[in-house]
């Protein structure tokens, strides 16, 4: 079964109206189609993709070992429309068989559409993530030097790697990041891969001690990208990771950080930078909209999937 393209092209519209920072709605992955009727005879879609993140696998750190993900496809209409489409995937679910507890059902959304935010927190789904976006060139002036910055490299991965672990315990008590019991083994690989690569990561020192770190990188949104489903078109910078130690907090070092960072990715040529963020985070609610970054998309989830209602 298709999809029709007048949903998708409908639903373009839609996202225009809603924020103008969003890219076209993109044709849906591949997977199980669900379909539900409107009042007026009119039918809405969305596709269903089940994935599993065992063991040794790196998106289990911020997922569920069990995910159903829903792309609705609900063209121009509204919170109604969305409303008959999740009660139709309910009805899907219960066919399935009961989820174990491990498991998660994920809507990825606009953040500004606050008609379907009312229906998906109606349905039991909580916002757990945004994909935040800056567009504003960096300021002319940085902040005032509390910390020597200077780039991390293949010798700084336990540097690195231990300030990595500390933003994903503290990030396992608000949001959607999962404790593994293979995270230490699985946060080595990646920084490691990302030092061995170049890719810019900073650190901030005092007095020769490491008190914070960023990840970051450049994507690019092309035509037939993932990416171009999320962002608009062109080179981005990409925020991964920033951690500052518990006794550092609060006192600009993160910030400091952030400045080199959008300086030295400006440079680059990105259009505009992004990240992740818990919404539920009492540090980086406050600190992020700080360096100029607002929500595009909001990740909704429902754990266990079961409890979707």
């Amino acid at each position: 079964m298709t999809v029709g393209q007048e949903l998708v092209d409908a639903q373009s519209v839609r996202f225009a109206s809603v924020d103008p920072l969003l890219p076209p709605a993109a044709p849906p992955p591949d997977g199980d189609v669900i379909t539900a009727a409107l009042p007026d005879g009119r039918r809405v879609a969305g596709v269903l993709v089940r994935q599993f993140y065992g063991p040794g696998s790196v998106p289990s750190l911020w997922s569920a070992r069990e995910s159903w993900e829903l792309t609705p496809l609900i063209g121009e209409h509204g919170g109604g429309a969305l409303d008959a489409l999740l009660r139709a995937w309910r009805q899907r679910m219960d066919r399935t068989g009961a989820p174990g507890h491990d498991s998660a059902c994920v809507v990825t959304w606009p953040s500004r559409d606050v008609e379907a935010t009312r229906v998906l927190l109606d349905h039991g789904f909580v916002p757990l993530s945004v994909i935040a976006v800056r567009r504003s060139a960096p300021p002319a002036s940085e902040p005032p030097p509390l910390v020597s910055l200077r780039r991390a490299g293949p010798r700084d991965l336990e540097t690195v790697l231990q300030l990595s672990l500390l933003e994903l315990r503290y990030s396992a008590l608000v949001g959607g990041t999962v404790p593994r019991e293979d995270a230490v083994t699985l946060k080595r690989g990646t920084v490691q891969e990302r030092l061995l690569a170049g890719e810019p990561t900073w650190l901030a020192e005092r007095d020769g001690i490491a008190v914070g770190m960023v990840e970051c990188g450049w994507t690019e949104s092309a035509p037939g990208t993932w990416m171009a489903a999320r962002l608009p078109h062109g080179r981005w910078g990409y925020v991964n990771c920033v951690s500052v130690v518990t006794g550092a907090r609060g006192g600009g070092v993160g910030q400091q950080l952030m400045a080199v960072v959008h300086r030295e990715l400006h440079r680059g040529g990105v259009i505009g930078t992004y990240l992740y963020y818990n919404p539920a985070n009492p540090l980086s609610s406050v600190f992020w909209p700080r360096q100029g970054y607002r929500p595009l998309w909001t990740i909704w989830e429902v754990r266990p999937a079961g409890a979707l209602r």
